[in-house]
Order: structure tokens, then sequence, then C-alpha cells
């Protein structure tokens, strides 16, 4: 198959793959740089990810997705748009005790119907936004309401000490949902739109959700701790390493995170040790046709990707 061919197949899959204003979620690659020349890029980078570990069945896989026509640093100016906080990781009159229970083989969220389903943050930096959505639309099914998407734009625009669609800190935005006692309202009353906006203000009598606190833990070399976390208190809002992820299509990553810093958010919705080795199961907002139907599993144990360094639940 010619290299043309394999390049117009990739950008028609991004296009086609990211619904209602899908116009929007392909940004224009910066003037004098080819795009082949990125593809070409992507594909000995697949060759080498994959040689690595070639008897390790299990290990992750890499090749041809949505994101193959960006050279990695676009890639990580786009998407990787996370950002470290001001505020404590442990705000100490909101932190909740670590209850003593027992780990099953497996556990996901996702079985108990209160997580909603996997979004497209499409050239929209608000990683940080749809994490702590996600959290917040569990912890409102948890709570017996029923489950809705609520608005990530109302986040973007309104979460003042974040930067919208060019960053932000998923404790930050904790801080003023549960600070501020924020209604965030449902998806279709103010959506998306994969763009900052001003944002737009309800009556105190609008109808919302609203979060009692968090919690915010680092379980760097305690990923038990952290599985006993997620059974009692919900999905997990976490900060890992992507930069590899660009390639990601399945299997378990266990290696290739290597830029030491943490630059995306995500959502642990549970955990699978029913094989070796056992892995997170985490939700990511790169549309249903990036990873393993939008997941992605991460080994659990040796903090992969950091998984477990920046970690935070939501309680109502």
């Amino acid at each position: 198959m010619e290299l043309r061919y394999l390049w117009l197949l990739c950008c028609c899959c991004c296009c086609c793959c990211c619904g209602p204003g899908a116009q929007t979620a392909t940004p224009t690659p910066p003037r004098g740089r080819h795009p082949p020349a990125a593809f070409r890029e992507s594909l000995n980078r697949h060759r080498y990810l994959n040689s690595l570990f070639p008897r390790e069945n299990s290990t992750a896989v890499y090749g041809i997705n949505q994101f193959s026509y960006l050279f990695p640093e676009e890639f990580k100016a786009i998407y990787l748009r996370s950002r470290a906080s001001r505020f404590p990781r442990y705000p100490a009159d909101v932190q909740k005790a670590i209850p003593n229970v027992s780990l099953p083989l497996r556990f996901d969220w996702r079985d108990k119907h209160v997580v909603t389903q996997v979004r497209n943050q499409q050239a929209c930096g608000g990683c940080w936004a749809f994490s702590v959505v996600a959290a917040a639309e569990s912890a409102r099914a948890r709570a017996g309401q029923p489950l809705e998407a609520l608005s990530v734009q109302q986040v973007i625009d309104c979460s003042y000490d974040n930067y919208g669609c060019s960053g932000g800190s998923t404790l930050s935005a904790l801080n003023w949902l549960s600070k501020m006692q924020v209604k965030l309202v449902s998806d279709l009353e103010y959506p998306f739109t994969a763009q900052n906006g001003l944002c737009r203000y309800f009556p105190a009598s609008h109808s919302g959700f609203s979060i009692k606190g968090y919690s915010a833990y680092n379980f760097s070399d305690q990923e038990d701790e952290m599985a006993k976390v997620l059974l009692t208190s919900g999905p997990l809002i976490v900060i890992v390493d992507a930069v590899s992820w660009q390639d990601y299509l399945g299997g378990i990553i266990q290696h290739h995170c290597s830029s030491g810093e943490a630059n995306h958010a995500v959502l642990v919705t549970g955990f699978d040790r029913t094989g070796s080795p056992p892995y997170w199961i985490v939700r990511n907002s790169w549309g249903s046709s990036w990873g393993v139907d939008g997941y992605a599993h991460v080994k659990m144990g040796g903090n992969v990707c950091g998984i477990a360094d920046s970690v935070s639940a939501v309680f109502v």
C-alpha cells in the first residue's frame, strides 16, 4: 500500500470518528511542516516501540491512529495540557481515611452503570476538565441520580484558575467546584464547542449538580491503597505521562513512559488482576476510536506512567 493512501486513510479515520463538530477536530499542521513527513516518522516510531519487548504477549501495541499525522511535539502541544496546581495535594479539611477492604480480582465502575460514554476533546487541551467532569458524573450516579453527561464546556469557560483549552489543573478545578459550590448543568444545556468561550451564568434556582468536596493523594508506592479508594469512592482522576499514548492501539502499557512529567488527565474506572500483569482500566478523552474503545490498560504496580502520583476522588 502506498504511503499516500495510508496517509489519506489515516486522515479520513480521524475526521470521521469525531462525530458532531468534527471539522474542528483536526488541527492544521504548521506551515512548512509536511504531514507525510510526520506520518513517516510515526511509522518508524511504531516499528521501534513494537520491537522492544517482543516476548511479552500482553504488552502494549503501537500503530496508526488519528494522531499519526502529528509530530510528537505537535501532539504534546495540542493534547497534553494538564498542569501542576498551586493548591495543596492534601486538603486537610476534606481528606478521607482509606477504608480497609478486600480487593476483588476484577472491578470496573462501568459494570455498575455509573460511567458515561467516552468523549472526544478534539483539538481542545481540556483533558483536565474532561476528567473532573467525568468523575462528577459518576459521583452523581453513585448518589442515586440518573447517569447524565454534564457540561465540560462550563468548566472550561468558567474555572477561573485555569486556561480553558490551553490547559489547566484538575486540583484547581476541583477546588473551584467545591469552594464555590458550582452547579454543573447538563451537556445539552451547555454543549462542548472545542474552544474557549465566555462563561455562561445560571441563576441560583437553576437545577444542577454540585460536589461536596474531594480528596487528593499520592499513591506512588501504594497502588493497593489506590485500588481501595477506587472501590469505595468511585472512579479516580489521575495525571499521567501520556507522551507515548500518541501511538497506543491496545494491550497493557508497561513501558515507554519516559518524558518524566505528568501532562495528561484521565479517569481510572477499574482494575483487572486476573492475569499477568494486572492493570488499571483508564478512560481517556480522545474519542472511542482511540485505544481500547477509548480506554487504555496500564500495568498495576511500579507506578507506570506516573499513574499513582497525583490521584483525586470526588465525593458528594
